[in-house]
């Protein structure tokens, strides 16, 4: 059994490319507003919003058990629209050795996008399972996203 993974999923949300590029490399404190019942809250640890090499904090609650991840952004690409953390501290390292969360928002119609989401991981161990529920829990999120900012845009044209 091989200890190195990668993982992906995709989902169709009626959010702007450009919008979820941005929650995600600039605004991503905003996400517990989103997705308040998964999202807790995003902390600045060491950096600043939307830079690369900004260490942030996430509350969560994964399987309904409350966790922590710290992550560094180590890069943001706004010609791809996509985002990509390192998890440095926290549940996550507990059974991975390497974790990178990469997020790209690909254009699709007018005011949707794909919202994918790639782990590429290292085990600890053989026994470790692959992050199948943490990749649905972030396309949950992408969808919470989604609701959010359809029911902002009627208060939003107002």
């Amino acid at each position: 059994m091989t200890l190195f993974g990668k993982m992906e999923a995709e989902v169709e949300i009626k959010v702007s490319a450009e919008t979820f590029h941005d929650i995600f490399s600039c605004r991503t404190h905003h996400v517990s507003n989103m997705s308040p019942a998964k999202i807790q809250n995003v902390d600045l640890h060491e950096g600043e919003w939307g830079k690369p090499g900004t260490v942030i904090c996430w509350s969560y609650v994964h399987d309904g058990v409350a966790k922590t991840a710290k992550e560094v952004i180590e890069a943001i690409d706004d010609e791809k629209l996509s985002t990509t953390f390192k998890v440095i501290e926290g549940d996550i390292t507990t059974e991975y050795k390497n974790f990178i969360i990469i997020v790209q928002a690909t254009p699709k119609g007018e005011g949707s996008c794909l919202a994918h989401w790639t782990f590429e991981y290292e085990k600890l161990n053989e026994n470790v399972p692959d992050p199948q529920t943490l990749l649905e829990f972030c396309i949950h999120c992408s969808k919470d996203i989604e609701d959010h900012h359809l029911t902002q845009l009627p208060t939003a044209q107002a």
